[in-house]
């Protein structure tokens, strides 16, 4: 994956933008914070309003736009002036990314069993009913290690399309 000066990475919500830090914050993506736009996450779905809030700024150079969510069907349009500065990068996460949770507590076999959505299996059969905020994401997570190992168990385990990017494709092997 090719990357460009700027980046933005836009997440879709608490959890994943807690998991995004942690990864940020311990220097194991292939990119580090100070290339980030505003050297932060970014919590913008819409693309018309990712371009009004940051791309109207006269970026001389290309931007690329790393989004982690977790649907497959989800646009994110930008007017024609700007589609050629900017490069979007959809990190899938599907079902959803408290499968990182599932698998690291060991019970992807009777989550599967259980037919619940993944955040669902999570406060129903591990009382986990905080498991989509931030905080309780980035404390749980707080080793890297273990969200290393998470992540890692996602991408064997899950069924992943050609062409599509995970979690594991931003990691920087030099750091992990």
């Amino acid at each position: 994956m090719k990357l460009a000066k700027y980046k933005a990475c836009i997440c879709e919500g608490s959890a994943e933008e807690a998991i995004m830090d942690v990864l940020i914050d311990n220097h194991l993506l292939i990119f580090e914070r100070e290339e980030m736009l505003e050297e932060q996450v970014i919590r913008c779905r819409e693309g018309k309003k990712f371009e009004e809030k940051y791309l109207r700024k006269g970026f001389m150079d290309k931007i690329s736009v790393i989004r982690v969510l977790d649907s497959r069907r989800e646009n994110f349009k930008i007017s024609k002036a700007y589609e050629n500065k900017v490069d979007v990068i959809n990190v899938i996460t599907a079902p959803e990314i408290e499968m990182l949770i599932i698998y690291n507590e060991g019970k992807y076999d009777d989550f599967k069993k259980s037919k619940l959505k993944p955040s669902d299996y999570c406060k129903r059969n591990h009382k986990m009913k905080e498991v989509k905020t931030y905080s309780f994401v980035k404390k749980y997570f707080s080793n890297p290690a273990i969200l290393m190992d998470a992540i890692k168990k996602y991408y064997e385990m899950s069924r992943i399309p050609k062409g599509e990017y995970t979690l594991l494709d931003l990691i920087n092997y030099n750091n992990s």
